[in-house]
């Protein structure tokens, strides 16, 4: 662990940092609710396979020749100091929703917005080399992209990538007697507050957020996996809630053998603790059997990450199992 030796704190522009500043799950839903209800459009070019339904990662459009077109955007405030650190981190993250749907990433685009008067172009040049990099790594191209002039920095993509709509991933497939596996440990959301409020940097959770779940979506689709999704701003009990939901199942997460990055209970025990992370826990509590688990824990395990791994309904080596999907229950999450 060491300190930001950056003379302009890129965390310091923005309220919130990377996923966290999500709008609060239950109120987006109310926001969208039939929004997009109805027949599709008469002269539609493809066949519309995952929507807003389900509230999945991406959407899925099947072509008449029966590929599937992946669709997703994603973009946030700054997570960390590093500007090349944080365009990565953002690309990783925006290519994640393709990956937590069996695809592979084609084309991306850029999402800027930048205060120009206040910070130099140059680090927006740094932010956009990391995203590139990160997307090279990725097989993806990028194309250009669009900029505005904001005061508070935000960057992410709009990707496009192929699937095979017979080996689709999709939150609302997991089954009763399948094994609930996770790809990345959970601990981001209340590491990067510790970042954002003090400078500490912690390499592990770079680094972390910054790899491209592609060999873990790869390993997955290979395995006949066939429901998923990432682990992002809703945090792993939002996110689970919402598959288990989509399923018609109930989640026995095995709280013991949930992966956690070095630091950060302590970062907890600190009071480092996202408001996402306490709105994520307002919003699934209703719905979860928290059994002997005290605050503390389950703010652990509903803390908004950024470029979080893949929730598998499944099993992938080196991915640790950490619960169960059973039949539906009373409630659809519960804690152990």
């Amino acid at each position: 662990m060491t300190v930001s030796a950056h003379p302009r704190r890129l965390t310091g522009y923005a309220h919130g940092g990377g996923c966290a500043c999500k709008i609060p799950p239950g109120e987006l839903e109310a926001v969208v609710a039939d929004l997009f209800a109805g027949d599709p459009p008469p002269d539609a070019a493809g066949e519309l396979l995952v929507g807003l339904d389900d509230g999945d990662d991406a959407a899925v459009v099947r072509l008449a020749d029966g590929r599937g077109i992946v669709l997703t955007t994603d973009f946030f405030t700054p997570v960390v100091d590093d500007p090349y650190d944080w365009g990565r981190i953002a690309a990783a993250n925006a290519l994640s929703d393709v990956y937590a749907m069996g695809g592979t990433p084609l084309v991306a685009v850029n999402l800027l917005a930048w205060p120009r008067d206040a910070l130099p172009m140059e680090l927006a040049r740094e932010v956009l080399r990391g995203g590139l990099d990160v997307a090279r790594l990725a097989g993806c191209h990028v194309a250009g992209g669009h900029s505005v002039d904001d005061p508070e920095p935000k960057y992410g993509m709009a990707v496009t990538g192929l699937v095979d709509p017979g080996r689709l991933m999709r939150n609302d497939a997991a089954r009763p007697g399948q094994p609930l596996s996770l790809t990345k440990p959970l601990g981001l959301g209340v590491l990067n507050n510790r970042h954002k409020a003090t400078g500490e940097v912690f390499p592990e959770a770079v680094a972390t957020m910054a790899t491209v779940n592609r060999w873990a979506a790869e390993a997955a689709v290979a395995a006949g996996v066939r429901a998923a999704t990432d682990v992002t701003g809703f945090g792993l009990l939002g996110h689970l809630y919402k598959m288990a939901r989509a399923s018609g199942v109930t989640a026995v997460v095995d709280a013991a053998a949930v992966p956690y990055l070095a630091g950060a209970r302590e970062s907890l025990r600190d009071g480092y603790v996202p408001g996402g992370s306490r709105r994520n826990l307002d919003w699934v509590r209703p719905h979860t059997d928290l059994g002997r688990f005290d605050e503390t824990e389950a703010l652990l395990l509903a803390d908004a990450q950024t470029s979080g791994g893949l929730l598998l309904a499944g099993e992938v080596d080196g991915a640790p199992v950490i619960g169960e999907f059973v039949k539906r229950g009373d409630r659809p999450l519960v804690i152990r």
